[in-house]
């Protein structure tokens, strides 16, 4: 079985999510299906059949939350001790070498990842290439738009 790496803010949520769905979402759903069938004849009852295709969207994400979260390898950035090295977990500050901007992410699992709050995943090109770098380091970054060169400035484990 394949593990997910998430970090413990990111199994929290995952965890908040599904018991919103269980708690919350499934009742409503069960309710609506309920009120549905009071109206009588099913096969044209649009009410009806939305409540039982959003009952299917429920199930399948909870489903799909409880998977991962019984595969997830959690781990704390502020546990981690490699030496400065960027890992999973780990915040590193980025110069573009070609734009001369600074930008710091967070290399983070798949479900974690939000370019808005600068959380990148671990299987994007960027963490690629950076996994495994020191502060100093220069990466190569494949992008869409062509070849970009970052150098690491810092790494720190929050």
């Amino acid at each position: 079985m394949i593990k997910v790496p998430l970090t413990v803010r990111g199994a929290e949520l995952l965890k908040q999510e599904l018991h919103h769905l269980k708690t919350v979402e499934r009742p409503n759903v069960i309710q609506a299906i309920a009120e549905a069938r009071a109206q009588g004849d099913l096969s044209e009852n649009a009410e009806y059949d939305a409540a039982k295709e959003r009952q299917g969207f429920i199930e399948g994400r909870i489903a799909e939350l409880e998977g991962k979260i019984s595969n997830a390898q959690i781990i704390d950035p502020t546990a981690i001790d490699a030496d400065g090295r960027i890992v999973f977990g780990a915040t590193v500050e980025l110069e573009d070498l070609e734009s001369g901007a600074v930008v710091t992410y967070q290399i983070v699992g798949e479900d974690e990842a939000d370019l808005k709050v600068s959380k990148i995943s671990v299987s994007s090109p960027i963490s690629r290439a950076l996994i495994g770098k020191f502060a100093g380091d220069v990466a190569e970054v494949q992008a869409p738009g062509g070849l970009r060169e970052y150098e690491v400035l810092d790494v720190q484990y929050i």
